[in-house]
């Protein structure tokens, strides 16, 4: 598949599902709700909750949006509303698997915002996610008012990282050998790597990584070239070594603002959702 065949057809659908999106959404107060929207060739399960300025939260890789309900608790009770797409092929989001591209998955997310949301929307990617809210940033800026990327690797990191998350998404390696790979991959010494031993979804991880092995880097690296991020580190991440923690503000300038998680790894959401919290909130109000 062409990587931007028929961009011109894909951004007119995009810009006609904003225009006919209705302005209400139908909320009982910061109630969760469930929202399938219509985007393009997908059909997209959209968890919504709160009320006020939007932040949407992207998953990892392969695995699902529920993954952030204590950063959500957090950010509605912050004044957020707060959208969750579930990546196609988990809850009820369904779309092609094959022959996509970032823009794809980008475009899916700005539909949400543009459906269920309020733009300029602030867009948190954890690990893989933080790669489509960047490429959302690069495709439709206007839907975007500042990224942040949350346990982004470094450019480069051990090959090893990579072989260790395949074995842990594979049904058949033993509970015993997945916890030990979890722990010493996503979680700081003392965290309980259990939490994640379920929610890995090897299908959905191989289609995701298709993805985005069918699309340029230098597509979305950017962000646009213009969207103010935060790049929210944990502090025993092995995908970012302590002397690479300074790479994206030293390449990007001083649109990049870095904090630091201590008592976190890779995981981070379910490691210190608080301080996560906390760091998103406080630089979403420096925003303009």
């Amino acid at each position: 598949m062409h990587l931007f065949s028929n961009v011109a057809v894909r951004r007119l659908a995009f810009l006609c599902l904003a225009v006919l999106a209705s302005p209400a959404v139908a909320m009982a107060g910061d109630a969760r709700v469930h929202q399938q929207l219509q985007c393009g060739p997908a059909s997209l399960d959209v968890v919504v909750e709160g009320s006020g300025p939007t932040i949407v939260l992207l998953p990892s890789l392969g695995r699902d949006s529920l993954d952030y309900d204590p950063i959500a608790e957090g950010l509605v009770a912050r004044g957020y509303q707060v959208l969750r797409p579930q990546p196609r092929g988990l809850g009820a989001s369904r779309g092609p698997m094959d022959g996509i591209t970032l823009a794809d998955l980008a475009d899916d997310v700005g539909c949400a915002i543009a459906q269920a949301g309020k733009a300029p929307a602030i867009v948190v990617g954890h690990a893989y996610g933080n790669w489509v809210a960047r490429m959302l940033a690069a495709r439709h800026p206007q839907a975007v008012r500042g990224v942040v990327v949350a346990a982004a690797a470094a450019k480069t990191y051990p090959k090893a990282l990579s072989a260790s998350i395949i074995r842990i998404a594979d049904p058949k390696t033993s509970r015993e050998d997945r916890l030990t790979e979890l722990q010493a991959t996503f979680f700081a010494p003392g965290n309980d790597a259990a939490v994640w031993l379920e929610g890995w979804h090897p299908e959905v991880r191989t289609s995701q990584r298709n993805a985005s092995d069918a699309t340029p880097k230098a597509l979305w690296w950017s962000a646009g070239g213009k969207v103010p991020l935060l790049d929210l580190q944990a502090a025993s991440d092995p995908f970012m070594p302590a002397d690479r923690r300074q790479e994206l503000r030293e390449e990007l300038g001083p649109r990049v603002s870095v904090v630091t998680i201590p008592g976190a790894s890779h995981a981070l959401l379910p490691e210190q959702p608080q301080q996560v919290v906390a760091a998103i909130a406080d630089w979403a109000a420096t925003l303009p």
